[in-house]
């Protein structure tokens, strides 16, 4: 039996247990925000220990968490080293999740299993590759032991802050210098390989005005009179985005939405405030810095004429977009080879019009590429939506792929 089919039936013969695995994961809520995210990495901490690895834990401090919006992070890595020499591979899953919101059918934090499905927040995004590395490496570790030589390290990287942007998970780990891989590959859906993504840049626009009484409104400065021109401008905008069209494939265009409004005194007074939060997907042939220039001076424009009226910009994120970096092509094609053997069908390798964590590998030079278990798209998965869901037996494939893409790559 060749070592590929030996790792196929370690896996099939696992599958079970891995599902348990997975079931105990997504029964940790780590709603983010808030964020109070600690609780959910001890879990998985003891899960993988359990599986025999030692576990770092990387706390991020509390100051500049408190900053950054969120409660607790702990990142944690395990590095199993196979042998002297040979490349550093890190498989990076996150392990927070939206908020689950209304509208389930089936309890969110309970890992509900239906027809080969199972019902969770996070199960599809991207708790289930919390499972597919750590049972595609525990695979690569029991061929190992039984013989095959294999050369290179493989780092499990658990981060839980990719839905605030990945500062505080990858970034603090590339930033402090925890480690340095040479390739690595990120959660995402095992029916493409994904070699790149959009970028993001969110602002929160307060528009500052004065508030008087309803029955004179002459005697205030209405923010949101102004706050309409400056929606104006940016759906005017987010049209005339439509025919900016990118090369990559699986990005169309770049986009823009105002995602939050909030502001108002009282139905009988002139609101004195408005604020807006907007999120604009950046294709990755634009440069995000002028993107963010143009944006800033859009909104000021708009409100230029309105008398009285003060504008605060305050970029929330910016988030650059995944480039294919040169040597990633070592993970593209080993993955299609074997996802053509496992699933017996081609994948693509696409990009994707979302932003990720990913991106932060890319950021510090790593060859980087996401792939894992999950659907053709996410909105089969109901990613980020009720009673989000994976097919069980894409998680079996897809770590099968997985780990003989990860035994290749160790080929001396």
């Amino acid at each position: 039996m060749n070592p590929h089919e030996e790792l196929g039936r370690w896996i099939d013969a696992h599958h079970p247990e891995q599902i348990e695995f997975l079931r105990e994961i997504v029964r940790v809520p780590s709603d983010t925000p808030p964020g109070d995210n600690a609780p959910a990495a001890e879990k998985a901490a003891s899960l993988l220990t359990a599986l025999g690895y030692a576990v770092e834990r990387h706390p991020v401090p509390a100051g500049f968490l408190r900053d950054y919006g969120m409660q607790s992070v702990t990142n944690l890595i395990v590095r199993h080293r196979f042998g002297p020499g040979g490349p550093i591979v890190a498989l990076n899953a996150h392990g927070d999740v939206v908020p689950p919101g209304e509208g389930w059918t089936k309890p969110p934090y309970e890992g509900v299993i239906e027809n080969g499905r199972m019902y969770a927040r996070g199960v599809a995004v991207s708790k289930s590759d919390i499972a597919t590395y750590a049972y595609a490496l525990t695979a690569l570790r029991s061929l190992a032991q039984a013989g095959t030589r294999l050369e290179g390290t493989v780092e499990l990287h658990l981060t839980y802050d990719e839905e605030f942007g990945g500062l505080a998970g990858p970034g603090f780990l590339l930033q402090n210098k925890l480690t340095k891989p040479d390739y690595a590959i990120a959660a995402s859906f095992s029916y493409a390989v994904v070699t790149a993504h959009n970028g993001c840049l969110q602002l929160e626009i307060t528009v500052h005005g004065k508030s008087g009484h309803g029955a004179m409104p002459e005697t205030g400065r209405d923010a949101f009179r102004a706050g309409t021109a400056i929606l104006n401008a940016i759906y005017a905008e987010a049209d005339a985005l439509e025919a900016k069209k990118s090369g990559v494939p699986g990005i169309d265009h770049p986009t823009l939405i105002v995602g939050v409004i909030n502001g108002g005194i009282n139905t009988n007074v002139v609101p004195d405030r408005l604020t807006l939060r907007i999120d604009r997907r950046i294709i990755p042939e634009e440069n995000p810095a002028e993107v963010e220039v143009r944006m800033r001076s859009l909104i000021e424009r708009a409100v230029a004429g309105h008398d009285g009226i003060r504008v605060e910009i305050r970029r929330l994120l910016l988030a650059n977009a995944l480039k294919p970096l040169p040597g990633h092509e070592r993970l593209v094609a080993p993955i299609q080879k074997h996802a053509r053997r496992v699933f017996g069908e081609d994948i693509p390798a696409v990009g994707v019009p979302l932003y990720a964590d990913a991106r932060i590998y890319g950021e510090h030079g790593v060859p980087i590429v996401m792939y894992g278990a999950g659907p053709r798209t996410i909105a089969e998965s109901n990613a980020k939506r009720p009673d989000e869901n994976l097919l069980l037996e894409d998680l079996r494939r897809a770590t099968q792929v997985v780990a003989s893409t990860v035994h290749d790559l160790l080929q001396k």
